[in-house]
């Protein structure tokens, strides 16, 4: 069975990175670097519609990596009630429920199923109990206002702290996996 892995930016207070965040600045290459190996092991990518349109633009024209070509590389399962009207290599338009669709897809021979943004779909995955793998990023900052992945989530889940570093700037990088989740072949 295939793991989906949620990779998220957040503040120490749970405030997730959106487009108009500015409290995320770093930059360094240890962020590139843990970003390279979280994707390494992903051949799919979860999408809600506000991330895929936030998106679309930027990374189909981009060559920041190692994300660039992943992202554009990669199939894209998108979220959404109506027609993508932005064009974007290997996105598919998904308008069935994400929990059995994405349960259907981690039977499916292949690698890791990557969430990248996505809140809203993030929370919906790990309130089903689909997600295996957390993959936090947390800057050294306290953002105040915005919206959280966790947020209002009142399913208890077991977690276990499997890898724990930091970049030089302060930004704790944290590997959970999901009590009950299958071994990771990575």
């Amino acid at each position: 069975m295939r793991n989906v892995v949620l990779y998220h930016l957040q503040a120490l207070d749970g405030v997730s990175l959106d487009d108009d965040s500015d409290w995320f600045t770093d930059a360094g290459p240890e962020m590139f670097a843990n970003l390279g190996r979280i994707i390494g092991s992903q051949d799919d990518v979860l999408l809600g519609r506000v991330s895929y349109d936030n998106w679309a633009d930027f990374w189909s024209n981009s060559d920041l990596e190692p994300f660039a070509s992943f992202i554009n590389g990669s199939p894209k399962h998108v979220f959404t009630s109506t027609a993508l009207d932005r064009p974007w290599a290997n996105a598919t338009a998904v308008s069935t429920s994400p929990a059995e669709y994405v349960a259907d897809l981690k039977r499916q021979p292949g690698g890791d199923i990557g969430i990248h943004g996505s809140i809203r779909l993030a929370s919906s995955l790990l309130r089903a109990g689909l997600v295996d793998v957390i993959e936090l990023a947390v800057a050294p900052a306290v953002a105040g206002q915005g919206r959280r992945v966790f947020d209002g989530d009142d399913t208890k889940q077991s977690l276990q702290l499997t890898d724990v570093s930091h970049s030089p700037a302060g930004t704790l990088f944290l590997t959970y996996r999901r009590a009950s989740a299958p071994d990771s072949e990575t």
